[in-house]
């Protein structure tokens, strides 16, 4: 039966909120990172996230070093579980990968992706008019062809579009944006907001 493995990208600098690490920052009083392990959770064989600069001893996750990740961006730890996995992953297996600062995914986000992937290879979550590269599933078979025959200094869209990926659309399913993220500290507010409107 084939696996699916999870992936949190937490190795940016959030240099807009003045450095800061998302994924301790708080929405609705819980931290980031805890909030998007969540919708993981009882859903893959093992949970990754990639940064090597966080505490993850309170939550279930194994953390990957991702030391280029500030100069190369999320493919960076993209390429970091697929390298811990390449030794032990079997045709089929999948990788669902998210950032960090998405506190609000849908509750079908594992499954309705993986799902996807497993026809193209690939898919992308979007929201509309709105797409979201780093959230995204991969066959690790194809991912790991691609990212051999991709330069180091590739974003997630390149490996996307070199895979045919499928578009998942959730704007039929969320009112409003469940990949809204954190840039601006004007994005944080209004996300708070919205954990305080719907009592999360």
């Amino acid at each position: 039966m084939s696996r699916i493995f999870g992936l949190i990208l937490a190795g940016g600098e959030g240099s807009r909120l003045g450095g800061v690490r998302k994924a301790d920052l708080r929405i609705g009083g819980v931290r980031l990172l805890q909030r998007v392990a969540g919708a993981f959770e009882g859903k893959v064989a093992e949970l990754f996230v990639a940064s090597g600069q966080i505490d993850v001893s309170d939550l279930a996750l194994t953390s990957l070093r991702d030391e280029s990740a500030i100069s190369t961006g999320p493919l960076a730890g993209i390429r970091a579980a697929v390298r811990h996995l390449e030794k032990t992953f079997d045709s089929g297996d999948m990788l669902v990968s998210v950032a960090v600062d998405t506190p609000f995914l849908p509750p079908d986000y594992v499954e309705r992706l993986s799902q996807a992937a497993a026809k193209t290879g690939a898919a992308y979550a979007a929201w509309g008019e709105s797409i979201y590269p780093t959230n995204s599933a991969w066959q690790l078979t194809a991912l790991s062809d691609a990212l051999e025959a991709t330069s180091e200094s590739a974003g997630p869209k390149a490996i996307l579009h070199k895979l045919g990926a499928a578009r998942v659309d959730w704007s039929a399913n969320a009112a409003v944006d469940p990949f809204a993220n954190i840039n601006t500290l004007d994005d944080l507010i209004a996300l708070q907001r919205r954990a305080i409107r719907l009592g999360i």
